[in-house]
């Protein structure tokens, strides 16, 4: 197994970061890394803000319903899905850029993911931890706010990178048959299988070496989904001009 592959396998959320920096360069590295990412029509849709100010950080924790880390590590990023620069690029041509359909803000989006992802795996390479801040979009229209973003340019999801205070398990995955299908989407066996993956997801919760609980995932997911989900969202992306059409 290549020492890419163990690395993937090993990762890990980290929420607890020591005080030591990143070297000198190492950030611009990492994100030169995060470019080389694969990009829908070379859209590089991304836009990545690099939180400093302590204020700022401060402000980024409440979103994140004080999720400490985001203050705590070394380096705090904002990712964006950025239409914003293409835009202009339209404008300086002498065009007239399309607004609001929804393949442009797919693609954006999943530039986005992959180049973050791409950092990521840069990162861990390098020794540094990790944790994707999802929950700035709790309230991403003060996101937007608190870091100027223009119109079609929203924040996807925040990221910290530093180096771990903590050692936490690693969290078992769904099975590879659950998620590997064959010529057509077949599920005809999951049921059985998610179960087995309950008990394994349950078993891992109660011995973990901190936050323990009796849960599973198919009992996550029912909570997660059985309930409303930032259904502030919608009208904030039509806000910055992502309307769906």
């Amino acid at each position: 197994m290549s020492p890419v592959i163990e690395g993937l396998l090993a990762h890990r959320s980290i929420r607890r970061f020591t005080d030591r920096p990143l070297p000198p360069d190492l950030l611009d590295t990492l994100i030169r890394a995060g470019q080389a990412a694969a990009s829908s029509s070379f859209l590089q849709g991304v836009s990545v803000i690099r939180v400093t100010d302590r204020e700022l950080r401060s402000a980024f924790r409440d979103i994140a319903a004080g999720q400490v880390q985001v203050e705590q590590a070394a380096e705090f990023l904002v990712f964006c899905a950025d239409l914003h620069r293409s835009s202009r690029c339209c404008e300086w041509q002498g065009r007239t850029p399309t607004e609001g359909f929804t393949e442009q803000f797919i693609i954006a989006t999943v530039d986005t993911a992959l180049m973050a992802q791409n950092v990521v795996v840069a990162a861990e390479s390098e020794g540094l931890g990790i944790c994707y801040i999802g929950a700035i979009r709790n309230d991403p229209a003060r996101a937007a706010g608190l870091l100027a973003l223009p119109r079609h340019v929203y924040p996807v999801f925040g990221l910290c990178l530093g180096y771990p205070d903590q050692d936490p398990e690693v969290k078992p995955r769904l099975p590879v048959d659950v998620v590997l299908k064959e010529n057509r989407y077949d599920d005809s066996g999951d049921r059985e299988r998610i179960a087995e993956y309950d008990r394994t997801m349950n078993d891992y919760y109660l011995s973990r070496g901190s936050n323990n609980r009796d849960a599973t995932w198919s009992g996550q997911m029912a909570a997660l989904l059985g309930r409303e989900s930032r259904p502030h969202m919608r009208g904030f992306l039509r806000d910055r001009g992502f309307e769906m059409k």
